[in-house]
């Protein structure tokens, strides 16, 4: 296939740009730049061919899109949330898959060993997941136990030698399901259930024995992100591999909220090249007598695309602020990313119905954020149980149970 032209201009209908400093400004071009040269020209190839273009894990690293808000000392970017976000935002303009491969690796793994780890982890680990040197995955969901984390069957106890007495080592079993980067990972940070039933977070490492990673064939959505499972057979991990600062369900919940606030940012990307190739083809694309966007139905579509595409911008930079001073809620933070889910999906499918027949070729990139969009609108709480989060969180009532 023909490399594609990328010749994106962002919509910004509310001079949202005038909230930015200078800094993410800067930022935010040099990620927009990189997805242009980098990854626009391949990234439909790689997505008909359903392969992972590996290549790119070492330029993330190198662009600082891997933990930038994680301390320079660790080898993070030391950055602000909207910072973060604006760089999401950029890779998901690009593609999903992309996106999906920077937030996995800041939010799920290099956050989890910075906030939950102890410093001989924090200085083994993040250094080299910062740099690309090293990819790391995350393994939350299990193939009987997606929405409810609570009931996993994962878990862990302790190595007894011959002995009798306890080792430094604990035996896992398990295993994860829908798991982005597990094919390519290094390093996977894994929830599990000690022998009281509680949930700790542990790092694996590939090659340890009984540990495989079994890639998921035959995706329709994400093809050009990598996604497999963890299985672990009795694996022996050690005792230090274990988080030391947090047990329960608020360890991998925190996490959550950090990547979530990622897609918020993100969906917005992909929505804003959608609407920016629809807005170009309606202007070059003739029928009767004149271009279609001259026609009402046209401008009605691309009028509703920058509308919510201004309203989701405004409520991202706002959320934006309130992560970097620590005052955003998850509740907040599970309104944006259902937001900016319904609202890029939206305009997917908008922008793919003015281009026609044209919209379901690799020519344009919409068709492929389209079917992107069906996971980012599932993974990391699906639609519906974040509209849950938001009805238990102004009603006081859990409708969960």
């Amino acid at each position: 296939m023909a490399a594609r032209t990328d010749n994106f201009i962002s919509p910004d209908y509310f001079n949202v740009d005038e909230l930015l400093t200078e800094e993410q400004k800067l930022i935010r071009e040099s990620v927009r730049n990189y997805v242009k040269k980098e990854i626009s020209p391949i990234i439909e190839d790689y997505a008909q061919k359903a392969e992972f273009p590996q290549h790119i894990v070492k330029q993330l690293g190198d662009l600082g899109c891997f933990g930038p808000t994680v301390p320079v000392e660790y080898g993070g970017g030391g950055l602000d949330y909207i910072s973060y976000g604006l760089m999401m935002q950029e890779l998901e303009r690009g593609d999903s898959g992309v996106r999906s491969t920077a937030s996995v690796q800041g939010s799920l793994v290099m956050f989890p060993i910075y906030a939950y780890g102890s410093e001989e982890q924090r200085k083994k680990y993040l250094p080299k997941l910062a740099s690309g040197e090293c990819l790391g995955c995350f393994g939350l969901t299990e193939p009987d136990h997606g929405s409810d984390p609570s009931s996993m069957l994962t878990n862990f106890k302790p190595a007894r030698p011959a002995g009798g007495d306890a080792g430094d080592h604990v035996i896992l079993n398990g295993a994860k399901m829908w798991i982005s980067n597990a094919p390519f990972s290094q390093v996977a940070v894994v929830w599990a259930k000690n022998e009281q039933g509680e949930i700790q977070g542990l790092i694996v490492e590939r090659g340890m024995e009984g540990f495989t990673t079994p890639t998921t064939h035959g995706k329709w959505s994400l093809r050009a992100s990598a996604t497999g499972e963890l299985v672990f057979d009795n694996v022996k991990v050690p005792k230090q591999n274990i988080f030391p600062n947090v047990k329960g369900l608020k360890g991998p919940l925190g996490c959550l909220t950090k990547a979530r606030y990622g897609i918020a940012w993100g969906a917005i990307g992909a929505a804003m090249d959608c609407y920016d190739t629809a807005l170009r083809y309606s202007l070059e694309r003739e029928q009767f007598g004149k271009p279609i966007g001259g026609f009402q139905l046209q401008q009605k579509k691309l009028a509703e695309m920058v509308t919510e595409i201004t309203k989701a911008q405004l409520l991202n930079w706002r959320l934006g602020v309130l992560m970097s001073d620590g005052s955003a809620t998850p509740q907040q933070v599970s309104m944006a990313k259902r937001n900016a889910c319904e609202v890029a999906a939206n305009i997917c499918r908008d922008a793919r119905q003015m281009l026609g027949g044209m919209g379901i070729t690799g020519e344009y990139p919409v068709m492929r954020h389209m079917m992107n969009l069906e996971s980012v609108i599932t993974y990391e709480g699906t639609h519906d149980i974040h509209l849950l989060i938001t009805g238990m969180d102004v009603t006081g009532l859990n409708a969960f149970k």
